[in-house]
């Protein structure tokens, strides 16, 4: 079975890491196909949203193989196998992997379904609704293991949370409870274990009700102006809002809530005009 599966329905790709029996932990395989997946979803206008979870019902995702992915980035091991050898030939690929940029804007809801560690953890940071199990816990290990989380965590964690909490996790290393997640704001909802799934997919359609071009911009601005100062940061946001008021949804929303309708809403073409 391939180490990631994608299954598209209803404008909605759903990612699952797929190695339940090593905790879901990375693979270079696995990594490669999520590389290739982020810029097939970004060019995919039938996709208004990603959710991504694990297989199984044990963990998200342990984080980087320590028998594979590590030694491979650690350029202490040879490679072995042609994933082993796209891998290395540009490791890089974890970064896009872990949507590690400023540069993916659809929105990414993470369904939590057990054990997010490590690179798991990172992986959960870079999503932007997140929906865990009752029963899981996140951490961000890599100083236990003589490592630093780069996947991007020590850079959107105090974006995301207050300082002296993103300082606990990342320093101290130990897993916390979805309460204890919830409590932080680092997640959205906490379930039972059986509802991970069909809370994140009602998430997921919630969210596309909304257009497609507007949801990317929205998220754009977010990501974009982040940290910047004012100036910059408006800047953006008044870049993002002509370009979404160019398109025929813009026109859509307003004129459908006039007339007591849905919205038609039907995105943009491939070469980003409206269709």
């Amino acid at each position: 079975m391939p180490h990631l599966l994608v299954e598209k329905r209803d404008g909605v790709a759903i990612v699952t890491l797929n190695r339940p029996e090593k905790r879901n932990a990375m693979s270079p395989e696995m990594l490669v196909r999520l590389a290739q997946l982020w810029t097939e979803v970004a060019d995919d206008h039938s996709v208004r949203v990603v959710v991504v979870t694990g297989a199984g019902d044990q963990a998200f995702s342990a984080g980087g193989d320590l028998g594979t992915l590590i030694p491979l980035m650690m350029k202490t091991r040879t490679p072995v196998g042609p994933w082993e050898e796209r891998f290395a030939a540009d490791r890089k690929q974890l970064a896009a992997a872990l949507l590690r940029n400023d540069t993916f804007f659809k929105p990414v809801i993470a369904a939590i379904n057990g054990h997010a560690h490590a690179g798991g953890a990172e992986f959960v940071m870079s999503t932007d609704l997140r929906v865990m199990s009752e029963t899981a816990t996140l951490a961000v290990t890599e100083v236990r293991r003589g490592l630093i989380a780069s996947g991007g965590s020590l850079v959107r964690m105090p974006r995301q949370i207050p300082w002296a909490q993103a300082m606990e996790l990342l320093l101290l290393g130990e897993p916390i409870s979805a309460q204890q997640a919830l409590q932080m704001g680092l997640i959205n909802r906490v379930v039972a274990p059986q509802d991970v799934m069909s809370t994140a997919l009602e998430l997921a359609r919630r969210v596309s009700l909304g257009a497609p071009v507007a949801l990317e911009k929205t998220k754009e601005v977010m990501v974009r102006s982040s940290g910047r100062p004012f100036s910059e940061a408006f800047a953006i946001e008044t870049q993002c809002t002509k370009e979404n008021s160019a398109m025929d949804d813009a026109k859509e929303g307003p004129r459908a809530f006039m007339e007591k309708r849905s919205p038609v809403f039907r995105g943009r073409a491939g070469n980003g005009t409206p269709t």
